[in-house]
């Protein structure tokens, strides 16, 4: 993990309400749609937020009738937005070119994709990415409970870690205008901060709204993008990363899938005591069924390939069916990271 050897790094997190969030749920709830109508649906479709515009593109293949607009603008809404978009779409069907390739089981596309796990915390995470999506999460829940009536729905949250402790936390939160910055900072300490780190909040320094104020937010301050993202979505920046975003992306997408299966296999190799930490890495060519690379590594650098590739498959039409893929669970993984979560089914420990 890239830590510097005294223990510093730093880590962030985003609310729903995050334009590029925002973009990300809208993606995703128009592929689980697919998966409800029809699991076989080729989707790659990309979300473009920016000043009361909101632009739909992409490529799908399915059986599924689906009305983009009527989702893009369900989701805009149910995550605390009112103002009406000028909505386009611009969704073909998927080139057929890259189909042949797919429909034999190979790769959906080429790459390298990246999975960790760590005995740190209950959910095999970083310390640092587990509590700043706490934050993050939280920050949104003093707003939709009505705990904290001024909060709007943007916002970004930052941990910064030196010799192992938390030095200084960082919340940026949207809010109504007339609201004082002393007001701001003293709630998000004392109903935020404080409650969420307990102990680890003694004397770190403390950033909220370090600008001063932040009322315009969403698309009306800032555009937003599908994938912008990726950080967020998966370890903070503390491991490598291939490059590939997750959302709005079918699971024939390795980029994807390929993520999610290196983090099963991280995972267990932790929960089943071969690392303290564990390293996984994979390499796909479009159209191949065969990875052309599968390597995992543990916390003191000891190669621990030849055991995943004896208990674990990483041809893209296995890792669909032993996670069981193609089902409408993706909305839930477009906010707060992809991995840590309960239930999802690349985060069950299995006995190896």
């Amino acid at each position: 993990m890239k830590k510097n050897s005294n223990g510093t790094y730093t880590v962030e997190s985003v609310t729903s309400g995050h334009p590029d969030k925002v973009c990300d749920q809208i993606s995703d709830s128009i592929l689980d749609e697919c998966l409800k109508q029809d699991p076989k649906s080729r989707v790659a479709v990309e979300t473009f937020g920016s000043h009361g515009h909101l632009v739909l593109g992409g490529e799908v293949t399915t059986k599924a009738k689906v009305n983009y607009k009527k989702i893009a603008a369900s989701v805009y809404k149910s995550i605390g937005y009112n103002k009406k978009l000028d909505i386009q779409v611009f969704i073909v069907q998927q080139s057929p070119d890259i189909a042949q390739g797919v429909d034999t089981g190979g790769a959906g596309d080429q790459g390298i994709m990246y999975g960790f796990a760590t005995d740190e915390t209950p959910e095999f995470l970083p310390l640092g990415v587990v509590l700043v999506h706490k934050l993050a999460k939280g920050l949104e829940k003093l707003r939709t409970s009505g705990a904290v009536k001024w909060l709007k729905p943007d916002g970004k949250t930052q941990i910064t870690f030196h010799g192992g402790k938390i030095r200084t936390v960082l919340v940026s939160c949207q809010h109504a205008k007339g609201i004082t910055h002393a007001e701001i900072k003293k709630t998000i300490t004392e109903k935020l901060i404080r409650p969420t780190l307990g102990p680890l909040a003694k004397g770190v320094e403390i950033l909220v709204n370090p600008t001063g104020s932040f009322v315009p937010g969403g698309f009306e301050a800032d555009a937003g993008l599908t994938g912008r993202k990726i950080m967020v979505d998966t370890y903070g920046g503390l491991i490598p990363h291939g490059g590939g975003c997750f959302s709005g992306k079918d699971l024939t997408k390795v980029d994807r899938s390929g993520a999610y299966m290196c983090r099963f296999v991280a995972k267990n190799l932790v929960a089943n005591g071969y690392a303290k930490e564990c390293l996984v890495s994979v390499a796909y060519a479009i159209g191949h069924i065969e990875p052309l690379m599968v390597y995992a590594v543990d916390e003191k650098g000891k190669d621990l390939s030849a055991l995943v590739r004896k208990h674990f498959d990483f041809r893209p039409r296995k890792i669909i069916e032993r996670l069981n893929l193609l089902r409408p669970i993706y909305r839930q993984t477009a906010a707060y990271g992809h991995f840590g979560k309960l239930g999802l089914p690349w985060e069950k420990v299995i006995k190896l």
